[in-house]
């Protein structure tokens, strides 16, 4: 079954063209630590687990859209691509939502699983990075044409312009900001810059000039699973977010929404999508497993590894553990851009920080070491999703420069574990992964190169059981 990728917006057509790069941030070091251990914040608690999915599905949280009536036949085209239906709303895929705005208007935009689910052996999952995002092709004429063709069609007096305005000044704001240059890659942190510069701190209402500026070149990351949530104390890859979690899991409703007041409603509902997450856990291994080996792994495991990624099985533990870039030694441009980014202080001075329950961004120079649960699902590995396989993560020699994986199925490595995947001599295809290119690295992470052969194999037959 062919699939393609899907986009930040949900609707939007698969991106195909090549970022150029320029402006690459650096960051000129000044902290000595090693490793930090964040303590848990308080956090929203008595939500409602099916009310939240419920609300993630057909939910209100990016404030406005694309009026559903001149989007229906691309949606029933976009079902016959991605054959998986929103539960709610059988006429269009899992990763859309359709509501109605304070306006009456019907309007269609993307929802959370347009980034965090995808489909594994014919069955979709939910909470799973969308492996497929190709985010390459800069959409800024796509989002300027649809800007115009709603004011000729409704006029800035309708309600259906009303309904789009929030939605279509950011969309249009965002479309230069979010282009990446690699495949595979999710923008998620460069959307919420682009979209939060553009927003008065203190009330979110949108302001023509920027709060600050941002750097040419983009970074892109993995999609962690959701799943991890509710194992962690800080979210994203640098340990950044802390506080309170619902307010730092609803930042792409700064997409559409029209003010603080509307962002609280999104907030309170958010109680319930924490419900659901915590409720949430990964996939099984679908295939055999070497019960013999995977118990030597495990040993191996505990003895090299539990020390920043936790314990498993009966008595669970996670440590919650940044770990320095000069310790993990994997790409450091993504940590770098966190540390300037004029998003952080923006941000601890916004609606997010100062109102409860307070949420804010620290930045720290190095990676949180992640819990493994469903680790094999969630191919391809570190921040940068650099390295198609634990065989290759835990092996770093063989890792490869340049390589091409299979776009239309979930093409599944039993023996490496992650992705299959065909060496290629450069990065010229549009479809390889190039991790010659900046912040795309496939260094550090160097744990495993000390095991044997044996070793490492039986760690990988432990891995697949968590």
């Amino acid at each position: 079954m062919k699939k393609k990728s899907i986009v930040t917006f949900g609707f939007l057509l698969a991106f195909i063209a090549c970022q150029t790069y320029k402006d690459i941030p650096t960051y000129q070091k000044v902290e000595s630590w090693r490793v930090k251990q964040v303590q848990a914040s308080p956090q929203q608690t008595g939500g409602d687990a099916d009310q939240g999915f419920a609300y993630m599905v057909q939910g209100d949280y990016v404030g406005g859209g694309i009026p559903y009536q001149i989007f229906k036949k691309q949606s029933k085209r976009l079902l016959k691509k991605f054959p998986y239906e929103n539960i709610y709303q059988q006429d269009i895929p899992y990763f859309l939502n359709v509501f109605e705005t304070d306006e009456h208007v019907k309007v269609i935009t993307g929802n959370c699983f347009t980034c965090h689910a995808a489909p594994i052996n014919g069955k979709l999952f939910y909470g799973v990075g969308n492996y497929y995002s190709d985010y390459r092709k800069n959409m800024t004429f796509f989002a300027k044409s649809t800007n115009a063709f709603m004011q000729l069609r409704f006029g800035k007096k309708s309600a259906e312009w009303s309904a789009y305005q929030d939605f279509g000044r950011f969309f249009k704001g965002t479309a230069p900001a979010i282009v990446t240059g690699q495949i595979g890659i999710n923008p998620a942190a460069r959307l919420a810059e682009a979209c939060m510069k553009h927003r008065n701190p203190e009330d979110l209402t949108y302001i023509e000039k920027p709060y600050y500026d941002t750097e040419g070149y983009n970074i892109g990351s993995d999609v962690p699973p959701l799943w991890h949530v509710k194992k962690k104390n800080v979210l994203y890859y640098t340990g950044v977010g802390q506080g309170d979690f619902t307010k730092l899991l609803m930042q792409a409703s700064v997409l559409g929404i029209p003010d603080s007041t509307y962002a609280r409603q999104v907030q309170q509902n958010f109680v319930d999508v924490l419900a659901w997450l915590s409720a949430l856990e990964a996939p099984k291994y679908p295939y055999k497993v070497n019960q013999t080996d995977a118990l030597a792994g495990k040993e191996i495991f505990e003895d090299h590894c539990s020390k920043c990624h936790g314990t498993y099985g009966a008595l669970e533990t996670y440590p919650n553990k940044i770990i320095a870039i000069d310790v993990v030694k994997t790409d450091s441009l993504y940590a770098a851009y966190a540390m300037q980014s004029g998003i952080t202080k923006w941000y601890n001075e916004s609606w997010f920080a100062t109102s409860l329950p307070k949420s804010s961004l620290t930045p720290s120079y190095g990676y949180i070491a992640p819990p493994l649960d469903g680790i094999w699902a969630t191919a391809p590995y570190l921040h940068n999703g650099s390295v198609p396989t634990l065989e290759d993560l835990l092996h770093s020699s063989q890792r490869p420069t340049y390589w091409k994986r299979n776009l239309n199925n979930y093409d599944f490595d039993e023996q490496k574990v992650g992705w299959k995947y065909i060496k290629k001599a450069n990065g010229i295809s549009r479809f390889t992964y190039d991790t010659t290119l900046p912040g795309y690295s496939n260094v550090g992470h160097y744990f495993g190169d000390d095991l044997t052969t044996e070793e490492r194999k039986a760690v990988i037959e432990y891995l697949k059981t968590l």
